[in-house]
């Protein structure tokens, strides 16, 4: 079984690159199986995280980041694989 956390952050203007540094910063205990960190236009930060649990395990989540980083609060979706 598995699951993968969503985060998603627009950063303030003008703090894109420090938001992006503020969440490839944040180090998660225990690790995740895989982590990715993706940019997109406006300023926004994805992370995506894999983990070898159930869906409604207790893994850890990046946190908010701090409110002057940010231009509106931040998005988290938690999903689970399906079979193809």
């Amino acid at each position: 079984m598995a699951v993968t956390l969503m985060w998603e952050a627009r950063a303030a203007e003008g703090r894109g690159a420090e938001l992006l540094a503020w969440a490839r910063a944040r180090e998660l205990d225990p690790p995740p199986a895989r982590r990715e960190t993706f940019t997109a236009p406006g300023d926004r930060v994805l992370v995506i995280t894999w983990w070898d649990a159930p869906y409604a395990a207790d893994v850890p989540e990046l946190p908010t980041p701090p409110e002057e980083l940010l231009h509106r609060p931040v998005h988290r979706w938690r999903f689970s694989p399906v079979s193809d």
